[in-house]
Order: C-alpha cells, then sequence, then structure tokens
C-alpha cells in the first residue's frame, strides 16, 4: 500500500504516482467495506468525477469494483461538481464517490468519500476508512453500473432555493475550465439570463494555472469586468464547491462579505431564521452583521467538515468558511459554489442594487470595516508546533496589543482589548506548518500585527 492519507476531503496524491491503479482500489475496497458494515450491499452508491486527467478513468474503475462487491452503482454519464453529486447522495439516499483533487494543482487527483447525509465525512468516518485499508474484503455479488444524469435533480432542488430570473446587469462567467461548466451556466441559460464567459471547456492542465477562483487566477475576468462597466463576475473551484465573486469595479469580494451580505439577503428578504455557522478563521464582520440582525452565531473549527456538522445540528440560515464555501438552510451540510453564485444574483435583484451598493449597506449595517491576511511559516519538523502554539497560549500581549481573550479550539486565537483586532496559530495537520490568520480594524494595524508576529 501507498502513502495513503484519507482526511476529511478525502485522499489527494499526484496522479502516476501515489494515485496509482492499485492505490485507488485499496481506497475502493476501505469505502466498499465502511458502506457494507455499515449499510449492507444494498446501499446505493454513486460515483461522480471533475474535469482532472485521469478522472473518469478511475471513476469507472471504483464503479465496477463495487459492482463486483454486489453494490448497484449510478456512475455519472459527465463531467458534475461535487455539491451536484452531494445533492444527489441525500436525494436518492446513496452514498457517493467523487474523484476530485478541488482547487489543488492540475498533476493532482483524490478520492472523496460523501456519506448519504450529503456532507464532509467526520472523523469517525474517515478513521474507519483509513483502518479499512489493511482489511480484506472481498464479497462477489451481482451489482450492476448504470450511467446516470444527476444534473436535473439537482436542478430542479435548485430552482426551489433561489429565483433565477432575467438580469439587468452584465454577468461574466469565467467557467475556468472547471466542473461547473454545465451547471452554473445552464441553469442562468434555462431561466433566459444572459451572459458573457470565457474559458468555456474543460481543460485538464486548467488553461495552465490553477483551479481556484482568487484574484491571481480570475486576471482575465476582471479585466473583462472592468472593460464592460456594468458587469459582475463569477467563477468556481475545479469541482465547484468554491465561488470567487468579482464587483463592478473589477474587485474581488471576499468570502466573509458574501456570507454576511447573504445573511442579510436572507434573513431580510426571504424570512429566514435560525443561526449563523461560521469558522474560527472567519472575520468578525459576520458576527457584526449577526448582532445586529439578533442571529446567534456558533463557531467552529476551520473547514467545511466541522461547518458541516454544525449545520446538521443546528439547521441554520447559512454556514460558511472564509475560503470560499458556503450553504444554506434546506440544501445540504456540503459547500456548493454554484448555490452561492446564484445567490448573490437573487440578493442583488431582491434590492435593485449593484454588489458594490450591497457592500456599502453591509459596512454601513455592520458599522465598522476589517481587513485580513494570512501568513504561512514553515517549521523544521512537526515537532516544533506544539512549543510555538504554548508560547501563543500563554501571550499577555503582543507588540502594542493587549491579549483579552483566548479560544483554542483550533490552534490559538488572540483577541485583543481594541475589540476590531485578533490572530489564529493554527496547525495545518499534514505538514511541519503553522497557518496564521490576522484580522483588524485598519490596515495600520493589520500591518502592525504581522510585523510583530512575524518578528517573534
Amino acid at each position: 500500500m501507498g502513502n495513503i492519507k484519507f482526511g476529511t476531503d478525502g485522499w489527494r496524491a499526484v496522479v502516476g504516482k501515489d494515485f496509482n491503479e492499485e492505490n485507488v482500489r485499496t481506497v475502493t475496497k476501505a469505502i466498499g467495506k465502511y458502506v457494507f458494515d455499515n449499510f449492507g450491499s444494498d446501499k446505493k452508491i454513486i460515483v461522480g468525477y471533475d474535469p482532472r486527467n485521469m478522472a473518469f478513468e478511475f471513476a469507472q474503475q471504483t464503479a465496477n469494483q463495487l459492482a463486483g462487491y454486489g453494490f448497484n452503482v449510478l456512475l455519472s454519464d459527465k463531467v458534475l461538481p461535487t455539491p451536484v453529486l452531494a445533492y444527489s447522495a441525500k436525494y436518492l439516499n446513496a452514498c457517493a464517490v467523487m474523484f476530485t483533487a478541488s482547487h489543488n494543482p492540475p498533476e493532482y487527483l483524490g478520492i472523496k468519500f460523501i456519506p448519504d447525509y450529503a456532507g464532509p465525512a467526520t472523523s469517525e468516518i474517515t478513521d474507519g476508512l483509513m483502518k479499512n485499508l489493511d482489511a480484506s474484503f472481498d464479497i462477489q455479488g451481482q451489482g450492476e453500473v448504470q450511467k446516470y444524469d444527476f444534473a436535473p435533480d439537482y436542478f430542479e432542488h435548485i430552482e426551489k432555493l433561489v429565483e433565477i430570473k432575467p438580469f439587468d446587469k452584465n454577468i461574466i462567467f469565467d467557467g475556468l475550465y472547471s466542473a461547473s461548466i454545465g451547471y452554473f451556466d445552464k441553469l442562468l441559460e434555462k431561466h433566459n439570463v444572459k451572459f458573457d464567459s470565457l474559458h468555456m471547456f474543460h481543460d485538464v492542465n486548467f488553461g495552465g494555472g490553477m483551479p481556484e477562483p482568487k484574484p491571481k487566477f480570475l486576471t482575465e475576468l476582471i479585466e473583462k469586468v472592468k472593460a464592460d462597466g456594468n458587469a459582475v463576475g463569477f467563477a468556481n473551484d475545479g469541482d465547484a464547491d468554491r465561488f470567487g465573486v468579482i464587483n463592478e469595479n473589477g474587485e474581488y469580494v471576499s468570502p466573509n462579505e458574501i456570507i454576511s451580505i447573504l445573511l442579510m439577503h436572507l434573513k431580510k428578504n426571504k424570512g429566514y431564521s435560525g443561526c449563523l455557522v461560521k469558522t474560527v478563521g472567519a472575520s468578525l464582520l459576520l458576527n457584526k452583521a449577526a448582532e445586529k440582525l439578533g442571529v446567534q452565531v456558533v463557531e467552529t473549527a476551520v473547514g467545511f467538515k466541522h461547518v458541516g456538522e454544525a449545520m446538521r445540528k443546528f439547521n441554520p440560515i447559512i454556514g460558511g468558511e472564509e475560503s470560499g464555501g458556503l450553504s444554506i438552510q434546506a440544501h445540504i451540510p456540503e459547500k456548493d459554489g454554484i448555490l452561492a453564485n446564484l445567490l448573490i444574483l437573487e440578493a442583488m435583484a431582491y434590492e435593485n442594487k449593484s454588489l458594490v451598493e450591497l457592500q456599502k449597506d453591509l459596512y454601513d449595517f455592520a458599522g465598522c470595516k476589517f481587513y485580513n491576511d494570512r501568513i504561512d511559516k514553515h517549521l523544521e519538523n512537526f515537532d516544533e508546533v506544539k512549543p510555538v502554539l504554548e508560547k501563543y497560549k500563554n501571550k499577555t500581549i503582543v507588540g502594542d496589543f493587549r491579549v483579552s481573550k483566548i479560544d483554542t479550539k483550533d490552534g490559538v486565537k488572540l483577541y485583543f482589548d481594541d475589540n476590531q483586532s485578533w490572530i489564529l496559530v493554527r496547525p495545518s495537520g499534514t505538514e511541519p506548518l503553522l497557518r496564521i490568520y490576522f484580522e483588524s480594524g485598519s490596515l495600520e494595524s493589520l500591518e502592525k500585527l504581522k510585523k510583530t508576529v512575524s518578528s517573534l
């Protein structure tokens, strides 16, 4: 068995190296045994794949292997987004296997296991999968593989959640060579929403860039929005579970702002009730907006695995994370970038305002503005991680900033007594690396914090 580590977002590796036929068979066996032990061979399994190199071939291999164990398998008849397969797991009461490496570089591929509750696998489940890697499982059955189109069921569900109607502002969709092609654009076309587009074909190399909807990978979209003068831009990552939004000024709108705007929209315009779920790494802007709306905040560790668990427990208005993932009440406890893009269009239509105006309304409503950044600190080995965290846990002052509260649900988060600044120091979990998050109410304070921490 090769170097296989099955985490929250599955197992990922470089195709042709660790991600090879033997290791994929081993992981498929682990999944098959888990499903059989917990549900029996009558449990349906659905299999999907994003546009990456060899994703279809490995998906087909896994589907045939699972059928050999006695499972009836539905294999997607085309490239599809992770949230579409996740919704289908819930709709069809099935377990799902998705071949994707999300926003990772093009040479990577991965396997993600999605239980029938349609959210990320919990630690308990992934621990079970890891144990199954070395276990034997050779049940022979009469299962079969059928090709299936998962899009219609997803479209019907989304159309009940979001009002999609013609729009008086120009829309530019950057397909980014990703799995959202054939889904986000098809929903717009179906409802006669006009849009311009670019990069609207699947490419295993993602155009030589990265399948990540961040500003440095959206330069063409940003320039196209700026040149238009009256447009908003949308993109998704490789498997369409994350979103990227560009406002009319050609500026990237942060996930913290998007989640806040949608919280206000869903509460005010659509009458949603419940709490907000956010991670410990997300902005205080969300807390301020929720406080003004009278919405309780549930805070989790970083990662949508934790957000998804909280969503299943609390049924919130919206749940989201700072890295560009969100979902809402009555959907699934898994991030959905297609839904996020459609909801922004809906919020603009309800308010009859530009996205820039919605951002201004948000900051006026919250009564403050926040600035964020993150730096990654590489360490020599894992042994260095714990002493650094202990050092921060015992701090009472960082430069000119006095510590007012400490949170240790995920690494160490220090809140400062200006009530608008904090830092979060947390280990990556997969390599000797510390991720250090910063937030403050001014750029000057943010830079001061970063400089102080860097010197430490």
